[in-house]
């Protein structure tokens, strides 16, 4: 009878530490995704200009040649060294005006290099309706005020 009681505690044991287990688990999930949220599925967040304007945009979009011209720009900024997000040195609105053609129509401005965007939109950048004024710079220094 002795031994069909330690039997009894032993398994409410187990079932109180999974039901602390499971609290916790909620507990911490909650605590990551309000203060840190997750891109959405099959997405990435870039930081664009000085303002480091937060951008969901689509993995798939890293692949393409204006992603290419527009990493090789940030590594010239910023060199090899990762820390954080990944940072693009380009306007914002210029940057915005990228990625709503490419979700316009990928299969045409996907094939597009970075000069070339700069090149076939930097006359239209006058007509862009969210950017405020008419001088758009595409990209920007960020490292203005770094300390070396």
């Amino acid at each position: 009878m002795a031994g069909a009681m330690k039997k009894v505690d032993k398994i409410r044991q187990i079932v109180r530490l999974k039901q602390v287990m499971m609290r916790w688990k909620q507990i911490s999930l909650r605590r990551h995704d309000s203060s840190d949220p997750r891109p959405p599925s099959g997405c990435l967040y870039v930081y664009v200009g000085h303002e480091r304007q937060r951008f969901a945009i689509p993995a798939r979009f890293l692949n393409l040649p204006v992603f290419a011209g527009l990493l090789d720009e940030t590594e010239e900024e910023f060199g090899l060294r990762g820390s954080g997000g990944l940072i693009l040195p380009c306007d914002v609105c210029f940057f915005t005006h990228i990625v709503k053609r490419l979700h316009k129509n990928e299969n045409k401005y996907g094939k597009l290099t970075l000069e070339q965007f700069v090149i076939t939109f930097s006359d239209a950048a006058a007509n862009f309706d969210s950017c405020k004024d008419q001088n758009v710079v595409v990209f920007t220094p960020l490292l203005q005020k770094a300390e070396v």
